[in-house]
């Protein structure tokens, strides 16, 4: 009986050509560096060079690069932003660290390029969600560092609207030193003076972003976003 010969295919045969130049398109419309090229390689093949993969794992190879984008749907409308739990929270300290005055540029470029440098990979949506955690963080530990509390005085977990306050005291902090608010402002004053709601007007929790946004702007203006990132 023959036996048949495992994980070898002729370099010649046309299919696998074929798969082998997608393999290199996928690589450069992805914008993957060498290291996490090779990085995908070794995870998804066992193999650093494309040229050492069998068939089938060329296969797995092109099908793993279009589940992050790789294909008709990217060239037309670019890389789909990442949308998991991990990232929508960094996106979401990422902007309020933008109204705290510790990041510049609040795009999602910015926040890209940041979380490649803390994470070791292109982007967030390649990244694992158990190596997420450094990129959440590296971002809480900026907002630490700039008065925003990410925890209670015991180390407990603060709930939502406790963060959202703690931002806008924190904004109000640096508009009160820039000579922007008066020193004895209150929040519930600051609110309607700096926050664009009216005097009177009712305000909760869902009013919170939009305040910060808006104290975020008055912090701009004064000339105090002179953050690290």
């Amino acid at each position: 009986m023959t036996r048949a010969v495992a994980a070898r295919f002729d370099p010649s045969t046309q299919h696998r050509r074929s798969l082998i130049a997608k393999v290199h398109v996928a690589r450069k419309e992805l914008a993957l560096d060498d290291d996490t090229y090779r990085a995908v390689l070794a995870e998804v093949t066992g193999r650093t060079s494309a040229a050492d993969c069998d068939e089938a794992q060329l296969v797995a190879l092109v099908d793993h690069f279009r589940q992050r984008g790789f294909g008709p749907k990217v060239r037309r409308a670019g890389a789909a932003r990442a949308d998991h739990p991990s990232a929508r929270k960094a996106r979401a300290l990422w902007i309020s660290l933008h109204q705290l005055g510790v990041v510049h540029n609040a795009s999602e470029h910015a926040l890209e390029a940041f979380a490649a440098r803390q994470l070791g990979c292109e982007r967030m949506a390649w990244a694992r969600q158990s190596e997420c955690y450094r990129l959440i963080e590296a971002l809480k530990a900026m907002a630490e560092r700039a008065g925003w509390a990410q925890r209670g005085p015991d180390g407990e977990a603060l709930r939502l609207e406790a963060l959202h306050e703690g931002l806008c005291m924190a904004i109000l902090g640096k508009l009160k030193a820039a000579g922007v608010a008066p020193k004895t402002m209150t929040l519930s004053s600051a609110i309607f003076a700096f926050g664009g709601i009216r005097p009177g007007a009712p305000w909760g929790i869902d009013s919170y972003p939009a305040i910060a946004a808006s104290f975020g702007e008055w912090l701009r203006r004064a000339g105090q976003s002179t953050g690290e990132a």
